[in-house]
């Protein structure tokens, strides 16, 4: 281990120093057949329920939703495709009923997975999907959400879904070019015409947030949130709970980094992983956010948790209507992510785990250039 390596470990533990108290944390018992652990006598995790916006406008959704995008986009490498088929329909099994993806993932080979997949499961849950953008020859190419191609876009998303209905289709970042208002009423016309079921936005600031909700209630807001990027409680948290907005957390683990499984020899294969041009990510920053893992990892191991239960708690802990998306394609993983769903830290628990981490400077933006700016609208 280098010198700088047990610098990092020792500033780990004096952080964390405060957090190796008696847990008093508790597993929420399930009603009737549940064990300690949340799951069932069928062998089936119980995943307790959310409800994501308010009145007619409201989805009842499992506590934590399953981000279906690195099955097949972003994250380096493209999983057997029977394998993630497969998980996909085990978490059903689990208790997940909310299920997210996009056009701009693959792009289209997310949708269809997920089309693929669920078809068969299609009462049993809910889709989630996005417009927002152009794509040419496989590629991104810049922001549109004009009624014209949002309306283009949720036809070609059904088909890949396989479905008549999306659950709830969400902008995926806010178009300057276009009226927030000209999009929610885009969206309000196919509620009407019974293409889309709710209305959410994506990376959305509180301007436009109340502009589209006068047009269209807002059943969700999806942005990133996480231990490791906390900007939503400045301001958004706070308009979404005065209007009655969900909000869903996308990369609640700081995409892997809060897992601990990422280090600073990992290798990001850019074709295929946008973390490979994200700041955060650089093998320095990397190193020099590792005490946010040992905070965790101590915290965690007083109350026979991971890293990722603790921080995935955390966020439940915030707000009773925030909903974490994490992704993954490993069935281990993914029970290990619902069980978070169980955990309740005492009131002083999740003090000390708050000021601990808050302690911490994380380095390292999350976007740079064209999507930072993306992400302030």
């Amino acid at each position: 281990m280098s010198h700088d390596r047990r610098n990092f470990l020792k500033a780990g533990v004096t952080l964390s120093a405060s957090l190796l108290a008696s847990p008093a944390f508790s597993i929420n018992p399930t009603p009737s057949n549940a064990t300690a652990n949340g799951i069932t006598k069928g062998g089936k995790t119980n995943v307790k329920h959310r409800t994501l916006g308010s009145g007619k406008h409201s989805l009842e959704v499992s506590a934590l939703g399953l981000g279906c995008m690195g099955m097949s986009y972003h994250r380096s490498f493209i999983p057997d495709k029977k394998s993630m088929v497969a998980m996909l329909r085990k978490a059903v099994d689990m208790g997940v009923t909310l299920f997210d993806t996009a056009e701009v993932y693959g792009p289209y080979t997310n949708e269809a997975l997920v089309g693929e997949a669920l078809a068969p499961l299609r009462k049993k849950i809910l889709l989630c999907s996005k417009f927002g953008f152009n794509i040419q020859n496989g590629q991104m190419a810049g922001l549109n959400s004009r009624p014209d191609h949002i309306r283009e876009v949720v036809e070609q998303s059904l088909k890949r879904l396989r479905t008549d209905h999306i659950d709830l289709l969400y902008q995926h970042r806010v178009d300057p070019n276009v009226p927030i208002e000209d999009v929610a009423g885009t969206v309000k016309d196919l509620i009407k015409e019974g293409k889309v079921r709710r209305f959410g936005l994506s990376e959305a600031g509180v301007e436009n947030i109340r502009k589209a909700h006068a047009v269209q209630p807002i059943t969700a807001l999806q942005s990133e949130y996480s231990l490791m990027w906390r900007k939503p409680e400045e301001d958004v948290l706070k308009v979404c709970e005065e209007l009655g907005i969900g909000f869903v957390p996308y990369s609640p683990l700081c995409r892997g980094y809060l897992s601990g499984f990422i280090h600073e020899r990992t290798k990001f294969i850019a074709a295929n992983d946008n973390r490979a041009t994200l700041p955060r990510y650089t093998p320095e920053a990397i190193k020099a956010n590792w005490v946010m893992i040992d905070v965790l990892t101590e915290f965690g191991n007083q109350r026979g948790l991971t890293a990722t239960q603790v921080a995935l708690a955390w966020l439940l802990a915030q707000k009773p209507w925030v909903v974490p998306i994490p992704g993954t394609t490993k069935p281990a993983h993914l029970q290990e992510n619902l069980w978070s769903a169980d955990i309740a830290f005492t009131t002083e628990e999740l003090k000390q785990i708050t000021e601990a981490v808050t302690n911490i400077k994380v380095v390292g933006d999350r976007y740079t250039g064209e999507q930072l700016k993306q992400t302030r609208n």
